[in-house]
């Protein structure tokens, strides 16, 4: 992941008749400027502001780094808007809308950036932006809430990826993921559906211990107890808090802590591609929770920008 935060500091800009058509590593630097840039005019597109944030934590392709590969031929910043038309309205990639590039070129696209960790430098930096405007002293978390959510698969969830879940009646997939305190994507992790939670939370607080050496208390609901929270914490130095939500309390309760989690599982399913398990692999549909993230992160800071703007012009 080191290798795709190198910068460009140090790189003189080329003097290119289409740079001032798009600020896009592939307009500057790769062959994007070929093609005339597309009308925006679905409501998932990057807005201005948006597309600044985006910009500024952009990783660098390969292709720029001396590591293989033809230059881009496709506007960066379409391309990410194809890839959120895709998540939020859940449709097939050869049903792509015409106006943007073809679907195999966005295809390979996503794929790219999530098998080379592009998107998970985008990701993580996003994050940290978030949480430093939310007014976190640290980027980095230091605590993690935990729960998981069953998906009903399509008829392309075969094998392995498909399990049974008794206690939810749902044939499909099962939904793991760790968010931070203020319902910020840490970890996910997809799995068939029957795996109990807390089986599954072996490998994810692994994750979340690998990834945030910060984070030395997790809260979890009652599917994480058992040997799981003594493992935690001699294996992981993690110390596992189950919030119970007590046998007194009829009807909606909102439990201290877990609701952060569960409006994080309200978010995703807000993206149609996200609502089932339509993947044939668990690592695409993890792929596109994370795309959802960065659209979600990315309005919340253009958002956090323009009250910033209405603040300094009401003083002044």
């Amino acid at each position: 992941m080191q290798n795709a935060t190198v910068v460009l500091s140090d790189r003189p800009l080329p003097d290119l008749r289409f740079a001032a058509e798009c600020d896009c590593l592939a307009h500057l630097y790769g062959n994007a400027g070929d093609r005339p840039l597309r009308a925006r005019v679905y409501a998932t597109d990057l807005t201005d502001e948006e597309w600044q944030i985006v910009r500024r934590v952009m990783p660098v392709p390969g292709w720029l780094c001396g590591r293989g590969g033809n230059p881009e031929g496709f506007c960066h910043r379409e391309m990410i808007d194809a890839v959120r038309y895709f998540v939020d309205n859940g449709i097939k990639w050869r049903a792509m809308p015409p106006d943007f590039p073809p679907w195999s070129a966005v295809y390979a696209f996503q794929h790219r950036w999530h098998t080379d960790e592009l998107l998970d430098v985008l990701h993580e930096r996003l994050r940290e932006q978030v949480r430093i405007v939310e007014g976190r002293d640290d980027p980095e978390p230091s605590a993690a809430i935990v729960d998981s959510q069953s998906l009903r698969g399509a008829s392309t969830l075969t094998g392995e990826r498909r399990g049974y879940d008794g206690a939810k009646n749902v044939s499909g997939s099962k939904r793991h993921i760790a968010v931070d305190c203020l319902g910020l994507l840490l970890v996910v992790m997809v799995t068939a559906a029957d795996l109990q939670d807390r089986d599954a939370g072996v490998a994810l607080l692994e994750r979340v211990r690998s990834l945030f050496t910060r984070v030395r208390l997790v809260w979890a609901d009652s599917g994480y107890a058992g040997a799981l929270v003594d493992w935690a914490l001699h294996a992981l130095g993690m110390k596992v808090e189950v919030s119970r939500r007590g046998d007194d309390r009829a009807g909606f309760v909102v439990i201290p802590r877990r609701w952060v989690v569960e409006r994080t599982f309200a978010w995703l399913v807000n993206c149609r591609r996200l609502v089932r398990d339509y993947e044939r692999t668990a690592a695409a549909h993890e792929s596109y929770v994370k795309w959802a993230m960065v659209t979600l992160m990315t309005r919340r800071l253009a958002a956090a920008d323009h009250e910033a703007a209405a603040g300094r012009a009401r003083r002044v």
